[in-house]
């Protein structure tokens, strides 16, 4: 499993999804919040800075991640998403919640918690 470096200090960051990581991450125990997002989109740029301190609220009950959808168009394809940002959490392996464009923190959170 890999190891999140961040784990001792407060400021812990998204971990970046992978081709290859992307199964392991969203098979573990905790729910995953999924933030597909692309470096040419304006709105995930603006809202890059709430996921970041989503990681820190979420710390230790479940799990941020974003996947780039040019880095990984297989995934992005695989769960139908056609625009970005599009959050999806995980739990078990399996698509639980979705939310398509920009949302407020505490819709996030949210979905996430109903999961915890």
């Amino acid at each position: 499993m890999q190891q999140n470096d961040s784990a001792n200090n407060d400021n812990a960051n998204a971990v970046k999804i992978t081709n290859e990581n992307f199964n392991e991450l969203i098979n573990g125990e905790q729910p995953v919040l999924v933030d597909f997002h692309a470096a040419w989109c304006g709105p995930c740029q603006r809202i890059a800075p709430m996921v970041e301190q989503i990681v820190d609220e979420l710390h230790g009950v479940a799990l941020v991640a974003k996947a780039d959808v040019d880095e990984c168009p297989e995934i992005a394809r695989e769960f139908n998403v056609a625009s970005v940002p599009t959050f999806i959490v995980f739990k078990n392996g399996e698509e639980v919640e979705r939310e398509v464009g920009v949302r407020p923190r505490d819709t996030l959170i949210g979905l996430v918690q109903q999961h915890i």
